[in-house]
């Protein structure tokens, strides 16, 4: 039987290096106070080891941890699991912020928090305890969640709030959802339509009244009525609802709007069952 080869630690580093543990974490997390000639001399043994730093390692020099923690919605994103549905823009962020993280020697992980808990406080508080993350990333609804700002500002960890704009604590990120959805809604009545619906995203998402707003704005700038506007809650279920209705009114619409992608898939899908033809395609998570 093949003999498994033994990892390469920091200790093989140091002891190939002549230097201290400590040494040889500061030169991997690329800090002051090492001199040219010994770092040189690290660095040597670590290509010629083929070490790769372990997180443990990073930690050994200083206070940082190197982990990044997204908080991300846990109700929400388990009944997407659950029922199958993925959530694109959800997907593709996390991706994006695992990509960069790694470019500076960083680990980004994924932590599911139940906005309305009444454990909120613990929940956080012990993910934060046990990993002691360099930074948070809030993702909606949390970025705009007071409790889980204030708990974060109150310990000073930096976070960066995602689709939100309230001045305060951490880094307000976002994109701009008015003119997304304006610009939409513009390319629709270019085409010739009147009647165009919008299916809004739930209240507790500021994100989801930005996007209503940029369609209410381009429909009165056209000199069209707004009265076609549907609630949805962001999954497949609410946009199949909204759709329905949309398309039974009085003066059904001739183009729908979906703010997030799960519930324009579902549009599609009564559009193909009633037999409606779709010919173009735009989205506000794509």
């Amino acid at each position: 039987m093949a003999r498994k080869r033994q990892a390469v630690t920091i200790k093989h580093v140091a002891a190939d290096a002549g230097v201290s543990l400590q040494t040889v974490s500061r030169v991997v997390n690329k800090e002051s106070g090492v001199r040219p000639e010994m770092a040189a001399r690290v660095q040597e043994a670590i290509d010629r080891l083929g070490y790769v730093p372990s997180i443990a390692a990073q930690r050994m020099g200083g206070s940082r941890s190197y982990l990044i923690v997204a908080l991300n919605d846990r109700e929400r994103t388990i009944a997407d699991w659950r029922a199958r549905e993925g959530t694109d823009w959800v997907d593709q962020m996390l991706l994006g912020g695992m990509l960069t993280c790694a470019t500076y020697g960083y680990r980004m992980i994924v932590e599911l928090v139940d906005t309305h808990s009444d454990h909120i406080e613990r929940e956080l508080m012990g993910a934060i305890a046990a990993l002691q993350p360099d930074g948070v990333i809030l993702t909606p609804p949390h970025s705009e969640n007071p409790l889980i700002i204030d708990l974060l500002e109150s310990h000073g960890i930096s976070f960066a709030r995602i689709g939100s704009r309230r001045a305060g604590p951490g880094f307000a990120l976002t994109m701009d959802d008015e003119r997304a959805a304006s610009s939409a809604t513009e390319h629709l009545v270019a085409l010739g339509h009147k009647r165009i619906g919008f299916i809004a995203g739930p209240a507790e998402y500021q994100l989801s009244a930005w996007r209503a707003e940029g369609w209410r704005a381009a429909m009165a700038a056209a000199g069209l009525a707004d009265d076609l506007l549907a609630l949805g809650d962001f999954s497949y279920v609410s946009g199949q609802a909204a759709a329905v209705a949309l398309l039974d009114a009085a003066e059904p619409a001739t183009a729908i709007i979906a703010s997030n992608d799960q519930m324009a898939l579902a549009v599609l899908e009564v559009c193909r069952d009633r037999k409606l033809a779709v010919p173009r395609v735009c989205g506000l998570d794509t």
